[in-house]
């Protein structure tokens, strides 16, 4: 692993680090928001250790139950660990607003991606920035509720 790869991922962990930070001392007051976009706590079981993993992302779209994610690691040529580990097992569990549930979890096609994405860059510019900064086409994530 290189360097830049080593500091990419320490620098994602610190700030999941520091969103579980402020909801824990607000009690849970802040940090489900950013902006307009709602924050969910994303649980995965990890595709090699199969140990229970999460974390803290935002959901540029939500409704009607479904939450959208967005594999960006901050426009890195890798995908983020989470989105390796939902691909490897799709039934992952949200947490919102300190209340978790079930989910299903799979990669938009093509043409989802194409109708989403507009509304993806219009709650974050930065993911639009992201697109620029890889070759790698950042995958979209869509979540919706399992029984």
């Amino acid at each position: 692993m290189t360097l830049r790869n080593r500091v990419t991922d320490l620098g994602m962990l610190a700030m999941n680090g520091a969103h579980r930070m402020l909801l824990a001392l607000s009690g849970g007051r802040l940090g489900w928001t950013i902006g307009t976009m709602a924050t969910v706590e994303l649980h995965t079981i990890g595709r090699s250790s199969g140990q229970r993993r999460s974390t803290m992302l935002t959901a540029p779209v939500h409704e009607g139950g479904r939450y959208v994610l967005v594999a960006s690691k901050g426009g890195d040529d890798r995908h983020p660990f989470w989105y390796r580990n939902l691909v490897e097992q799709p039934e992952v569990e949200l947490t919102i607003r300190g209340v978790t549930r079930p989910f299903r979890a799979r990669t938009a096609s093509s043409a989802e991606k194409a109708e989403l994405w507009p509304r993806i860059v219009a709650a974050y510019p930065g993911y639009g920035a992201y697109q620029g900064r890889t070759d790698r086409d950042i995958p979209v994530v869509i979540c919706e509720p399992r029984p």
